[in-house]
């Protein structure tokens, strides 16, 4: 929680000073506070083979508190003007998405036009849509009970994932990425405080506070870093969270909507920044990864063939007898061929 929340405010901060100092527009600060948890997933699973499940899991926790806080921004800080009435009857119809969803009714053919129908409140509301969606979100239940084989959010989550990230994130990516990366766009990223606010916020702000933040979780309160994780390890998925690709994007056509030239811009920042993080990200994680492909390899090894990795081993004399008999027994082998070859090589050098 700390953590994500200073990985929000940090770039924040840093943009603010970068736009500030140029005598930039404030109204992007918002623009890198956000993380692509589809993308940031996907470099981890390419690239982190052998990294440990627990660092996967501060990924999602991290993405779930960050999503939940960017859409709370976009709520609180981008909406213009709001329609009382389209708003009360969005959260009455989330009441009783809620009540049917605590009674255990599962049938879609209820749930699917309740969730349109709160979707169309939300939107009209002025209160933008994606607000409806996490709500929907919390309000489903994420525990596996008795004589379930998985949790209703998990259900939902499968359902929808093929959807989701086949059809609706590169159907939004297509459209609200559509900035031509010209050699001119990229070195305008660079010049305007705005832009350069952005791919900083994302490439170090998300860095700098998500492992800061994590830090001073570890060092003042009585959290505790995953036994399986190193901090070497926090500050590569600290660095992966900079990919702020489609929130970020979002948020950039809210922020900016009076101006489509800056707009189009802080999109190329959005990209250069994002695309920025995810190499630096890799090769932090490529080299934790072959670090933990490298333990790995040593704990499955098992010289003396008793059923037990050798590392498990290594205080026992036991063990250290037995791989001593291995080795002698070797050296007798070595011996003996020593031995016949020289036999053979004295034999060639006698006389025809």
């Amino acid at each position: 929680m700390i953590a994500a929340v200073c990985g929000m405010v940090v770039p924040a901060l840093v943009y603010v000073t970068v736009s500030a100092s140029g005598d930039g527009s404030l109204k992007g600060w918002a623009v890198p506070t956000a993380t692509d948890i589809a993308f940031a997933l996907a470099v981890l699973a390419v690239i982190g083979t052998a990294l440990p499940a627990a660092l996967r899991a501060f990924l999602l926790t991290l993405a779930v508190v960050d999503d939940l806080g960017a859409i709370l921004i976009i709520a609180i800080f981008f909406t213009q003007h709001i329609n009382f009435v389209a708003l009360i009857l969005s959260v009455a119809a989330l009441a009783l998405f809620w009540l049917l969803h605590r009674k255990g009714v599962r049938t879609a053919w209820i749930y699917l036009p309740l969730a349109v129908v709160i979707w169309a409140l939300m939107h009209a509301s002025g209160v933008h849509a994606t607000v409806s969606g996490v709500a929907m979100g919390l309000i489903m239940r994420c525990t596996v009970r008795e004589g379930e084989e998985r949790s209703p959010a998990e259900r939902v989550e499968h359902r929808v994932r093929p959807v989701s990230a086949g059809l609706a994130v590169p159907l939004f990516a297509l459209f609200a990425a559509g900035v031509p990366l010209s050699g001119g766009a990229v070195a305008d990223v660079f010049t305007r405080p705005e832009t350069l606010g952005v791919v900083l916020g994302l490439v170090v702000g998300k860095a700098v506070g998500i492992f800061g933040g994590s830090w001073c979780a570890a060092r003042f309160t009585r959290a505790e870093l995953n036994e399986d994780l190193a901090w070497a390890d926090v500050f590569a998925v600290a660095t992966l969270a900079g990919i702020g690709f489609t929130v970020s994007l979002l948020i950039d056509e809210l922020a900016f909507s009076g101006d489509p030239t800056l707009a189009e811009e802080v999109k190329a920042a959005v990209l250069i920044g994002s695309l920025t993080a995810a190499l630096f990200a890799g090769i932090l994680l490529k080299l934790r990864n072959t670090k933990y492909q490298r333990l790995c390899q040593e704990e499955e090894r098992d010289e003396d063939m008793d059923g037990i990795p050798d590392v498990y081993e290594l205080d026992s004399p036991a063990y250290h007898l037995r791989m001593a008999a291995i080795h002698e027994a070797k050296a007798a082998e070595h011996r003996r061929l020593a031995e016949v070859a020289a036999a053979n090589d004295s034999g060639d050098d006698g006389p025809a």
